[in-house]
């Protein structure tokens, strides 16, 4: 008996493409999400963008409306009529009430900028004894509320006889625990080595402070100059709870149209308007430093 042996050919096997169009099949499907992820991104920042403006236009375009279209819901205010901005400016001495509120916010950013660079040196560089304690004391009053030291701090005004003056705004506040904070990261990030090397060169801390380390932190100091200013500029409780006269700072005066008897939404805007001039000005100008600050976070 003989046996025949039958062979059946084999199936072709299918073609398995190469690893380098795999290697770019996943290049581009990882290249359409990040672009869709990219695309997504923007349109929230977009979104947040116009969320956040959207106030302060609605504040230029009411005080850009006729007085009786104040309250008109139309986007864009036509005719256009400065005449709230011209009552404003015949009302109350706006002039004189930017130039003290300048002077006022001017003079507490500079206070809280020297305080703050001593202070954080001292924190940053200095071995001493309870430096954990008192690190930890101006932590804890930045956590207090203002609300918690608004009475003694009314009384101590009016102890020292500065009620209704500008000095009564700027004294409790010369010194701000945010400021002291952000300081001492700046200063922890600063190279030891040129420090040490000032005081080979017989430096002493004072002038190694004064010519090696504020020299190289002219970023953080103009970032937390600007918010500092931006502050004082916008705070409102304490100057209305201080000041008596109404015509003495921008936050109090822009209070004077708004009155049991009626409130003047035109002119309060255009007053308000008028406030937010010399900040946006300010922040356009310096705003590359704000910028810079952040990125670097100190001097590497």
């Amino acid at each position: 008996m003989s046996f025949v042996t039958v062979t059946t050919p084999a199936l072709a096997a299918a073609p398995r493409p190469s690893a380098a169009r795999r290697q770019g099949e996943e290049d581009i499907a990882v290249a359409s999400r990040s672009r869709v992820g990219t695309v997504i991104g923007h349109l929230v920042l977009v979104l947040l963008a116009v969320f956040s403006v959207f106030p302060v236009y609605w504040m230029f375009a009411t005080a850009l409306r006729a007085p009786e279209n104040a309250l008109d819901q139309t986007l864009l205010p036509w005719p256009l009529s400065l005449e709230n901005f011209a009552y404003v400016w015949d009302t109350i001495p706006i002039g004189s009430m930017l130039v003290n509120t300048f002077v006022m916010a001017l003079t507490l950013a500079t206070a809280q900028l020297l305080i703050a660079v001593l202070a954080a040196y001292g924190f940053a560089v200095w071995n001493f004894a309870g430096r954990k304690l008192l690190m930890f004391l101006f932590i804890g009053s930045w956590l207090v509320p203002f609300q918690v030291t608004m009475i003694p701090n009314y009384v101590l005004v009016s102890q020292m006889g500065l009620l209704g003056t500008i000095g009564g705004v700027v004294v409790p506040q010369l010194a701000g625990a945010f400021a002291v904070l952000l300081m001492v990261q700046h200063m922890r990030a600063f190279p030891r080595e040129l420090i040490e090397a000032a005081h080979l060169d017989g430096r002493s801390s004072w002038a190694t402070l004064w010519s090696v380390v504020v020299p190289n932190m002219r970023p953080a100091l103009a970032a937390l100059g600007i918010m500092a200013f931006i502050s004082a500029w916008n705070e409102y409780l304490w100057p209305t709870l201080i000041m008596r006269q109404s015509d003495a700072l921008l936050q109090v005066g822009v209070r004077s149209f708004l009155s049991a008897e009626g409130n003047n939404w035109g002119a309060t805007m255009a007053a308000a308007g008028l406030a937010c001039v010399p900040v946006l000005l300010i922040y356009i100008f310096l705003q590359r430093y704000v910028v810079d600050a952040f990125v670097r976070s100190g001097l590497k």
